[in-house]
């Protein structure tokens, strides 16, 4: 917790973002890009659906980076809640459009994965749904933070609103397992996982690169924010003197 507290200092924050930003960035487009060059020349195809199945090393990653920025964007409201800290609200709002992006990644490339192996490009799964819903939310709140902001508000709302729609994690997480639909079931699990390794190990590079790219696009957005209120804070001085 004191490291929390220490880092929720802007100065300190901006101090540790600038060196990490470029090094997580550069870092995931390396993994990201081994994974992809392995998963597509290196791997055997699946013996029920082919080369389809290549899909899986976007996919997964997009619906992991998908369902955890909604995760940490709702930690983050909830660290604003409780500890006050400025810093946590712009880390949520920072969270929310690469989350959506993830999320909608997600969902285009299940539509293209579902072409071949369902026979349709949409298919009212319960697995498929609440990750729909789970973009929408993040759409409604990306809304919901930007008329706060322009209202002046003091992001009680909107940080509210990011605890509330973590409803649709365990959703989305149990949805193979309370419904009987055409989506496999859970593929990677603590325990184990029902994927070939000579087909999994690609995944590790692209989940690591993706998520670090994540990352850098976080770091990015809290800067930018944080270099906006730096100057309208200095365009206010200049104007009252």
């Amino acid at each position: 917790m004191p490291i929390l507290h220490a880092l929720a200092n802007p100065a300190r924050f901006l101090k540790l973002a600038r060196p990490l930003t470029p090094l997580c960035f550069w870092c995931g487009v390396v993994l990201a890009l081994i994974g992809c060059w392995a998963g597509l020349t290196r791997t055997p195809p699946d013996y029920l659906q082919g080369d389809t199945v290549r899909i899986l090393y976007i996919h997964v990653p997009a619906a992991w980076l998908g369902m955890a920025g909604w995760g940490g964007l709702a930690v983050a409201s909830f660290a604003y809640l409780v500890w006050r800290h400025p810093l946590a609200a712009i880390a949520a709002r920072a969270m929310a459009v690469p989350g959506a992006l993830f999320a909608a990644l997600c969902l285009v490339t299940g539509s293209i994965w579902g072409r071949p192996t369902w026979g349709t490009w949409w298919q009212w799964d319960g697995r498929l749904t609440s990750m729909l819903l789970l973009f929408f939310v993040y759409i409604a709140y990306i809304a919901l933070a930007r008329a706060d902001a322009d209202r002046g508000g003091d992001g009680r709302i909107p940080a509210v609103f990011g605890i509330a729609g973590t409803v649709l994690l365990p959703v989305i997480r149990y949805s193979v397992v309370w419904w009987h639909t055409l989506h496999q079931g859970q593929s990677i699990g603590l325990t184990g996982s029902t994927i070939a390794p000579s087909m999994l190990w690609p995944l590790w590079f692209t989940l690591s690169g993706f998520t670090l790219f994540f990352a850098a696009i976080v770091l990015m957005r809290m800067r930018a924010a944080l270099g906006l209120q730096k100057a309208e804070a200095r365009m206010r001085r200049m104007a009252a003197a």
